[in-house]
């Protein structure tokens, strides 16, 4: 038997499953009208992911441990301070697909932590882009920074291996 889900998984499901369509269109007289769309409840601070490894990502402990410490080494760096929500969207798509032809694993993604504490647009914004369909394909995993590299507002960035 299934585990019940909280009330938090409920929301949150239903926001990740708003845009969904199905693969086949049922007929006209079976489809129910769609319920109208839940509005996710706002995420406080604290509950920003700050360790998330992607679906299937394959990732070892060991790796894991070193990336969330910061000891894997940084090959590159991109810092969307200052631009706009689809400005950074376009930046980071580009920053991902170039770093994984070049070869390159490790990247440090500054976003900044916002004008309040933990208000930050892209901040909250990079982790779902960057498990969109553009960059989930080569996104092993992502972890929020140590202090020394930018802390809560940045995030390390792991890709998977060339092949």
């Amino acid at each position: 038997m299934a585990r019940k889900l909280a009330p938090e998984e409920r929301a949150l499901w239903r926001h990740v499953t708003t845009d969904v369509r199905p693969r086949r269109r049922a007929a006209a007289s079976e489809a129910a009208p769609p319920p109208p769309p839940a509005a996710p409840p706002p995420a406080p601070a604290s509950a920003t992911p700050k360790a998330t490894q992607l679906p299937g990502a394959g990732l070892d402990r060991r790796s894991a441990q070193r990336l969330k410490r910061g000891q894997v080494p940084i090959e590159a760096r991109l810092d969307l301070h200052g631009m706009t929500q689809d400005e950074a969207h376009r930046a980071l798509a580009r920053f991902v697909a170039r770093a994984y032809d070049d070869g390159r694993r490790a990247m440090l993604v500054i976003t900044g932590k916002g004008s309040r504490e933990g208000e930050g647009v892209l901040r909250r914004a990079v982790p779902r882009w960057l498990a969109e369909p553009s960059c989930r394909g080569v996104v092993l995993a992502i972890e929020e920074a140590q202090g020394r590299h930018g802390g809560a507002g940045a995030l390390y960035v792991l890709l998977r291996r060339k092949r």
